[in-house]
């Protein structure tokens, strides 16, 4: 190689290795998961809740009976933080496994820093070009109810202002009560 070729790929070369330092430096240590994981919630419910990690990982042990996660659990490498009562976490495990859910009492989740883009209709949607209603709800909380008919009222748009149903059509519907306004459709 000449040198002229060399020097036009240094720079190159050591944005790459900084990066890589950079990533490296920057990897998240488990007081960082924690301190988000406690943003999900009141501190009142997440000063004294376990939190684990997306893998299930014990970074806290609690006393209240609350578990706390620095992401959504189902969704990879997720960076929003919820906190669920034992009856989100009854659903998440049958969201997981593909299993039944039902309960006889009120479940409560809290994602006081907001979720990601999903699709309101479609649970296993992944892909925004293929229709239904995509929404990525800021803060908010997600209830669980024992039937729909307690609910039967309640908008299934999103952007109707409100509570409203997500993934209605499916055993997986729940509430999602918006804690601020939501933008226009988009």
């Amino acid at each position: 190689m000449s040198g002229t070729r060399h020097a036009a790929m240094a720079p190159t070369l050591l944005g790459a290795i900084l990066s890589l330092g950079t990533s490296v430096a920057h990897a998240e240590t488990s007081t960082d998961k924690i301190a988000r994981a406690m943003t999900a919630a009141p501190t009142n419910i997440s000063d004294e809740a376990t939190v684990q990690d997306l893998d299930g990982t014990v970074l806290r042990e609690g006393t209240n009976g609350w578990v706390c996660f620095p992401g959504v659990p189902l969704i990879p490498n997720d960076t929003h933080p919820m906190c669920n009562d034992a009856v989100w976490m009854e659903w998440m495990k049958a969201m997981s496994s593909g299993g039944e859910f039902s309960t006889d009492v009120i479940g409560t989740s809290y994602m006081l820093a907001g979720d990601a883009m999903v699709n309101n209709d479609d649970p296993m949607a992944t892909d925004q070009n293929d229709g239904g209603m995509w929404i990525e709800e800021g803060p908010h909380l997600m209830l669980l109810f024992p039937n729909k008919d307690m609910v039967a009222n309640l908008p299934r748009d999103p952007y109707a202002g409100g509570p409203y149903i997500m993934w209605g059509d499916t055993p997986l519907w729940h509430v999602m009560a918006p804690i601020e306004a939501q933008d226009a459709a988009q």
